[in-house]
């Protein structure tokens, strides 16, 4: 059980998810619950904290006090991205984000999408330094992500637990579906809701995948992908029929994935090499110090072919003789042509230093 918890991953897998999760934090203060700061307009007798905001000596939050929150979060949060302390700066992230969702979730509805996101948070840090592309095994990295899919998975099988302790097997048989459709569905939900039973058997599915959720871990790693991305089809059509994104679990779900093989920044920099640009010609194996324009005929390359000294070129080794013949070349424009006796080698020019073997002009004026 310890070996499974603590499973080694590559160090650059670690990074990436880090970057991405402290990403998604900034992202989600503008984005996705900027609507927070307007919570504490409300009279504070509104504000009934959850449970931990009971236990914890939490004050009950101002405008002051939530807008200092976002600031400081925002800016710590991207710093974070960077990988720079790990520990002092994923700690402070990790309790700012902690108030800001209680003040969120103290006023009516609890999400439950942010539990996965919520505990990576809690455990990225114990995670140490890990640099992007680093293919280092990490024990602690593992632990991490590890801990991190569990809380995914129990949110998939809890959710199927508060719907049979809420609604039973009425969850499955009612209309649920129907009435979220009709609150907030889209045009290719109305066009689902027209099949009959279509709806009924949607709602079995559901619970049906959330209790199998767990399976995920006994799949072989190959499967195991698959079957995240079969998690991820979900969402997709979450989304188009009744628009709930459920953006948070999504972004800690992807500690599934083998993030370190994704390597944005490095993709960028090759399309923007010089190489990418044209600079060094369409050549693919074109490098930086390569001078790819056209040599001039007849005239060698200088930094790559040395002068030779004039010697006969003979056939060496046991290389069987060609057949009797003779095989007249064409000259350069302007030059005449000399006859080369088909049993000798291919002579270079003249410019390269090579002359004729001896006696090959006779025999050519022979024949």
């Amino acid at each position: 059980m310890t070996g499974w918890l603590t499973e080694a991953v590559p160090r650059g897998r670690v990074a990436a998810f880090r970057t991405l999760v402290y990403l998604f934090v900034a992202a989600d203060l503008v984005v996705f619950t900027p609507w927070v700061r307007s919570r504490v307009d409300v009279p504070g007798d509104l504000y009934q904290p959850l449970l931990i905001g009971r236990l914890l000596p939490l004050p009950t939050p101002t405008p002051a006090l939530v807008g200092a929150i976002f600031w400081v979060l925002l800016v710590l949060s991207l710093l974070a991205a960077t990988g720079r302390a790990p520990r002092l700066l994923g700690w402070t992230v990790f309790a700012l984000y902690f108030e800001w969702m209680i003040v969120a979730m103290s006023y009516g509805k609890v999400d439950h999408d942010r539990f996965g996101l919520l505990v990576a948070l809690a455990v990225l840090p114990t995670a140490g330094r890990a640099r992007h592309g680093d293919p280092t095994p990490t024990e602690a990295g593992g632990w991490a992500l590890r801990v991190t899919q569990i809380a995914v998975i129990c949110t998939y099988f809890l959710a199927a637990w508060a719907k049979f302790r809420f609604g039973g097997l009425d969850w499955a048989t009612g209309s649920v579906l129907a009435r979220a459709i009709i609150r907030r569905g889209t045009e290719l939900a109305d066009l689902i809701a027209q099949v009959p039973h279509l709806l009924i058997v949607a709602q079995f599915g559901i619970l049906a995948f959330e209790l199998l959720s767990p399976l995920v871990f006994v799949l072989p790693r190959r499967w195991r992908v698959a079957a995240v991305g079969f998690f991820y089809s979900f969402h997709l059509v979450t989304i188009a029929t009744i628009t709930i994104s459920f953006a948070p679990h999504l972004v800690a779900m992807t500690s599934f994935l083998p993030l370190e093989k994704v390597r944005p920044i490095r993709l960028l920099r090759r399309r923007l090499s010089p190489a990418a640009l044209g600079q060094l010609g369409e050549h693919p194996l074109a490098a930086a110090d390569d001078d790819l324009g056209a040599t001039p005929l007849g005239q060698p390359e200088q930094r790559i072919l040395r002068a030779v000294a004039p010697a006969p070129l003979g056939l060496g080794g046991d290389l069987p003789q060609p057949v009797d013949g003779r095989v007249v070349l064409d000259a350069e424009p302007g030059r005449q042509s000399d006859p080369v006796a088909a049993d000798q080698p291919l002579r270079l020019g003249s410019q390269l230093g090579v002359e004729p073997e001896p006696g090959a002009a006779q025999r050519g004026e022979q024949a």
